[in-house]
């Protein structure tokens, strides 16, 4: 993933516009907006701004390649530990796979809700 997709990432998790952080940056939406589509080449200070604001490290937004997962097993006395290594990019895509599913869990229980209230609608005509 590429510094101006991680970009966009970290701002639709947040469920920021990009009128919002280009407030933030002191710099105009378009401006902004060309951050997100890689067509400018970004300085350090406005890494540094962007990485404060998304509450990330500088070399995160850096990164690129492939995501990837690391799993290291150590064999000892107590059977084995495991430990897991993933690496930047990979938590961005679970970040963002897990905030599609809360949106579908608050999706289905705003249909549940529907579907309870229609089910009164008709008990209430069947009594009437």
């Amino acid at each position: 993933m590429e510094t101006h997709e991680k970009i966009r990432v970290l701002r639709e998790l947040n469920k920021w516009s990009q009128e919002e952080i280009a407030e933030k940056l002191d710099m105009t939406a378009g401006g902004y907006a060309r951050i997100e589509r890689g067509e400018v080449k970004l300085n350090i200070p406005r890494l540094e701004q962007l990485a404060a604001i998304f509450q990330v490290d500088v070399w995160d937004l850096l990164q690129s390649g492939k995501s990837g997962v690391v799993f290291q097993i150590n064999e000892g006395d107590s059977g084995g530990d495991i430990s897991l290594s993933v690496t930047s990019d990979t938590q961005i895509e679970v970040a963002l796979i897990k905030q599609e599913l809360k949106h579908c869990k608050e999706l289905l229980a705003q249909k549940d809700k529907e579907i309870e209230l229609l089910r009164q609608i008709i008990q209430t005509s069947k009594s009437e």
